[in-house]
Formats: structure tokens, sequence, C-alpha cells
């Protein structure tokens, strides 16, 4: 692929990828079983979607970017939340169950209320008090709710970003960005001719 900016290029989406995809048979030489590494090489295959200009595909993934970029600040709220919650639960159940029953320490008792919280539920550590299933109870419980949060975020901003006008995939060749309306000429971003037959007239 021909590029007119070649920085703008190495620092795009499709640029890091190739980075990414060509770094592992460099590392290989300096470093042995690096070539273990080469299956990263299978992200390229994302660029099939920009060859074969299969927008509806390209459109998707570029709205699911643009929910989760606009969703972040509740997502980060949202992650402090149960990040606050996993600490105090388990520094509970350290209290309430002990070494004596395999809760250790308070970051092995965390470890516990995240598994628990997140309803992965390993079984190696497990509370024997009536207490400390109690408390067991409550986090399972909570842990489905919280399941259901970040969907509930990124769904919100997709549908409202469905309501939206629908944009094209076209690149500009000036500044390599895409999301353009369907009927624009020059660039929203840097101001340049999106279509070369136009440049050339002007």
């Amino acid at each position: 692929m021909v590029v007119s900016k070649r920085s703008k290029y190495i620092f795009s989406f499709f640029g890091i990828i190739d980075l990414l995809s060509i770094l592992p048979s460099y590392l290989a030489l300096f470093f042995p079983g690096a070539q273990s590494l080469m299956v990263i090489r299978s992200i390229r295959l994302l660029r099939i979607f920009r060859i074969f200009k299969l927008s509806r595909y390209i459109g998707e993934s570029q709205n699911l970017m643009r929910a989760l970029r606009a969703s972040k600040h509740k997502i980060t709220v949202f992650l402090v939340t149960v990040i606050t919650s996993v600490i105090i639960t388990g520094t509970m159940m350290f209290l309430v169950e002990g070494p004596e029953h395999g809760f250790t320490s308070i970051p092995r008792s965390i470890y516990w209320a995240i598994v628990t919280m997140t309803t992965v539920g390993y079984g190696d550590i497990a509370p024997q008090t009536t207490l400390g299933q109690a408390l067991a109870s409550c986090i399972m419980i909570l842990g489905y709710g919280i399941i259901a949060v970040p969907t509930g975020i990124v769904s919100a901003e997709m549908i409202q970003l469905k309501t939206q006008e629908k944009l094209t995939t076209q690149v500009c060749p000036h500044c390599m960005r895409e999301g353009h309306d369907h009927d624009a000429v020059f660039c929203k971003y840097c101001g340049g001719t999106l279509n070369e037959e136009v440049e050339k007239r002007i």
C-alpha cells in the first residue's frame, strides 16, 4: 500500500497491526523461542476487511469502537466500583474466616472475592463458617447483577450511534482518517480533498 504521509500511517490502527505482525520475525533472531510469537501474524487477517472493502463489517467495528470510547468514563467508574467492592468484601472474608479456613492473607481473600463475584468459582478456597457463607452468597448474587452493567452501558451507546447518520469508510489520502459523510468531497478532519479527480480539477 502506498501512503502519502508515512508518519500518519505508522501510528494508525493498521500500521500498528503491520508492526506487530513482523516484529516476532526479528525478535526470533535475538531471543530464542520468540518464534512462537509469530502466531501474532494472524491479526493481519483484519486487513481483509479493508482489502475487500467489506464496508458492512468496517462500519460495525467503527461503531463498536466509538461506543466504547463514548462510554469509557462510565466503564471506568464501574470498574473502580467493582475493584473497591472486591477489596472490601475480600478483607471482610479474611476477618470472618481467617487463615485456618484457607484465607491466609488479604490479597488471597481478594482473589477469592474476584473469583466469586465473576461467578467463576474455582473452589480452591471456600468459606466454612455460617457468616462467611452468608457473605459469599451476597457476593454471588451481586456478581450476577454486575455482569449486566457494562453490557447495558455499551449497548445504550451503540443504539445512540445507530440513530446518527451512517458514515462511509472512505479514507482521506492526506490524514488517513475514516468516517466521512457519504456525500463529502473534503475531509472533515484536515480539509483535504477525498477524490483525486476533484483535486486535479481544483
